[in-house]
């Protein structure tokens, strides 16, 4: 005896709310749903980071009443004329470049070998450890980090007890203590863009120039470091830029010697003359964009 099953139920179709009607529209408009994901980010970028340093930096055309300390805001160029036409601030502003660019060449050097090692000699176990290893000082403080070469570069610190013995000395506090601290700081983010940018040669390229009679140093020469540019030149914005607004590693270790990032701070601080450090912060800013106009001119960033 045969059995009619009964109709098949209707699946009753789902509500045409207002957020479905959107998710189906997101859905089928993928411009649309990006830019409705980047726009908070963009607009705290845009608003809140951007706009503030404007404002901030608008001050520079300020001034300051001398009988009251208040910021008198009337248009006047006389804190830009004093910054750049100051021989106080062009030899500080030398020295900080000075000391940027040697920065940047002492970790540009420490950074090739190890992110080389890493990247294509280190098997895989020995490769994550190094990663590890290279990641860690980010992990401690900046303060820690500053005082404990304080305490290493003192006349009564370690480096004094090892040189010893060989009739050296440690350099104490200054522009080398400064630099020797500065390349320990911004070492790892110097190391981590080549250690990526070298990840991505391929092999065979080492292969072949070996293959073609190449040796080591004329095969880093031709093949490695044209291909890993790009990455160098990374290295090089995050060491020079840090290096460049740095103060507190100054304060620390630098002595008597004073940087771009001193004389804002001594002005925004103890002179109370917020103009006149909006001015001066203009120069590091003017500095890093000449820097990446110049970078951008040598192609290096298109492959970034």
């Amino acid at each position: 005896m045969s059995t009619i099953s009964p109709p098949a139920r209707a699946v009753p179709a789902p509500a045409r709310t207002p957020w479905r009607r959107v998710s189906a529209f997101l859905a089928t408009h993928p411009r649309a749903r990006l830019s409705l994901l980047l726009t908070a980010p963009l607009f705290w970028l845009g608003l809140v980071y951007i706009v503030a340093l404007v404002l901030l930096l608008v001050t520079a055309f300020w001034r300051v009443d001398s009988f009251t300390g208040e910021i008198i805001t009337e248009w006047t160029v006389d804190n830009i004329v004093t910054v750049v036409t100051g021989a106080l601030y062009q030899t500080v502003t030398l020295r900080t470049v000075g000391v940027a660019a040697l920065v940047t060449a002492i970790d540009v050097a420490l950074a090739l070998p190890i992110a080389f090692y890493m990247a294509k000699v280190a098997s895989p176990r020995v490769q994550r450890i190094l990663v590890i290893a290279v990641l860690m000082p980010l992990w401690a403080s900046y303060l820690v980090k500053a005082y404990a070469w304080r305490s290493v570069l003192s006349q009564d610190g370690i480096l004094e007890w090892l040189l010893a013995p060989l009739g050296l000395h440690t350099p104490g506090y200054g522009l080398p203590a400064t630099v020797i601290t500065l390349s320990y700081l911004w070492l790892p983010y110097v190391i981590l863009p080549i250690y990526a940018g070298l990840e991505r040669v391929p092999d065979s390229l080492l292969e072949a120039s070996a293959d073609l009679g190449g040796r080591t140093w004329r095969t880093v020469r031709s093949v490695v470091l044209p291909l890993a540019f790009p990455a160098i030149v990374a290295g090089t914005i995050f060491s020079f830029s840090l290096s460049l607004g740095d103060y507190i590693t100054v304060n620390i270790v630098g002595g008597a010697n004073q940087m771009l990032g001193n004389l804002v701070y001594t002005n925004v601080g103890a002179a109370n003359n917020l103009p006149l450090a909006a001015a001066i912060a203009l120069i590091p800013i003017v500095i890093i964009f000449g820097y990446l106009a110049l970078v951008r001119r040598t192609g290096a960033l298109n492959n970034l």
